[in-house]
């Protein structure tokens, strides 16, 4: 029974997504696929990265929305949905750093890798006190999710024209990140300062 709530279609879902990642990194690092000297199978490489990430970041939205409508909701699939995302958003962020190695595309990283950090930190011990919902998904941190997934699937893309709307996007996130971050510090706050 319990193997049968763990092995809904919500969590497989998840877990593919997670099984994505060394998919994606092979993508990203094998010469092969690279086609180093040649445009057409860079440019092959670049579109099929984005299509991996694109895939797990609407798997991220679906398999939620499935477990909602099918009544398929776990703590199994409450603990992993989330850590699947930010596997994967830390991986493709590392992977664009290595090709963008500039001090904007580190800080953005930076920023957004330890605030999940910091979060993910502050909602454990946010449970540990009986109070986790005090530090539930805010909107702001829902579009700060929407904004990072479109600008990281656009710098994958790795299209000249498409740079500058990438960065805007990027830094978007970064700006909804500090916020979402100040929201959830700023709830748990009260508990923070008790002695």
């Amino acid at each position: 029974m319990a193997a049968g709530r763990i092995l809904n279609i919500p969590n497989i879902l998840t877990l593919a997504r997670i099984a994505l990642i060394p998919v994606f990194l092979a993508v990203a690092y094998w010469p092969a696929i690279n086609g180093a000297d040649s445009q057409d199978g860079s440019m092959a490489r670049h579109i099929l990265l984005t299509s991996i990430f694109v895939v797990a970041a609407v798997t991220d939205w679906f398999d939620g929305y499935l477990a909602r409508t099918l009544n398929q909701t776990s703590a199994f699939g409450r603990f992993l949905d989330p850590v699947a995302d930010k596997l994967m958003v830390a991986a493709a962020l590392i992977v664009l750093v290595q090709w963008q190695p500039s001090m904007s595309m580190a800080f953005a990283a930076i920023v957004i890798i330890s605030r999940e950090i910091t979060v993910s930190a502050l909602r454990e011990w946010m449970a540990e006190l009986g109070a986790r919902t005090s530090v539930a998904v805010s909107t702001v941190g829902k579009y700060k999710t929407a904004f990072q997934m479109i600008a990281i699937s656009v710098f994958l893309l790795n299209w000249q024209p498409l740079e500058m709307l990438g960065y805007g996007l990027l830094y978007t996130a970064v700006i909804l990140t500090l916020w979402s971050m100040f929201i959830y510090l700023k709830a748990a706050w009260p508990y923070l300062k008790q002695p």
